[in-house]
């Protein structure tokens, strides 16, 4: 199963409605970078929302997508973290302070353009 990535002016957006196994997280991955590619993106909002559980690979891939687009030019902020997925990720050890969060897409849309300097 593909997670659809819309394209709104210069940003991609992403809503993950349904709970990742491993194949759709890497080709979740590959989608998403190709896009940035493809389109010149400058930015990323990735709202996890309706995700209620995350394993360890999952998180890893997830903090690997985040770093990979930073690296092609394409600021990234994290929205809509549930609570179980929080504690799961700080179990795990993989902390997001360096990465920018929101609570909802609204917001993270508004954290984007400031992180953007827009």
């Amino acid at each position: 199963m593909r997670i659809p990535i819309l394209k709104l002016h210069n940003y991609l957006l992403i809503s993950i409605q349904t709970e990742m196994d491993d194949n759709t997280a890497i080709q979740f991955q590959e989608d998403l970078l190709d896009k940035i590619h493809q389109t010149g993106a400058s930015g990323v909002v990735i709202d996890l929302t309706s995700v209620e559980i995350i394993d360890s690979f999952i998180a890893k891939v997830l903090g690997d997508v985040v770093k990979m687009s930073d690296l092609m030019g394409a600021k990234v902020v994290l929205t809509g973290i549930q609570p179980a997925v929080a504690v799961t990720l700080i179990d795990l050890g993989i902390h997001l302070q360096d990465f920018p969060t929101a609570l909802d897409l609204e917001q993270g849309l508004l954290k984007l353009r400031q992180e953007l300097g827009e």
